[in-house]
């Protein structure tokens, strides 16, 4: 199997808005964070707790997300080195691992996601209630 240099160049722009995402998500859950914290200090309501814990679990989600997204470019930029100085074959598995990374980033964004929809619904589900009633 042969790699050219352009190849792993692909995942560039595709890795760079995933990342620009996941900051982004960070940085929202952050801020939701700190207004919770001073709600919780004010009110030290138990549900305000539940959440905070729910967006901390979700802060740790991302940490991982970004970890694997900056690992698979750090690996892309490696395998293209590896091929500039003929290096065929460890370009070839340094490339692999690239995409295993990215791979990862992607199905712990997916669980990030599900939980943050499953704590939407449960929003959702207390008004729900009170239109019963």
């Amino acid at each position: 199997m042969a790699l050219n240099i352009e190849t792993p160049a692909l995942l560039f722009s595709a890795t760079s808005l995933i990342l620009l995402a996941y900051t982004n998500r960070f940085l929202t859950i952050a801020q939701i964070v700190r207004s919770l914290k001073k709600n919780y200090d004010e009110k030290e309501n138990k549900s305000i707790l539940l959440e905070i814990k729910n967006l901390n679990l979700r802060l740790t989600l991302i940490r991982y997300m970004q970890m694997f997204g900056v690992m698979s470019l750090f690996l892309s930029v490696l395998a293209m080195m590896l091929l500039f100085i003929e290096q065929q074959l460890f370009g070839i598995y340094i490339f692999g691992l690239s995409l295993l990374s990215l791979l990862i980033s992607l199905g712990v964004s997916f669980w990030e996601i599900s939980i943050s929809v499953n704590a939407l619904r449960l929003h959702l589900s207390d008004l729900a209630d009170k239109e019963v009633n």
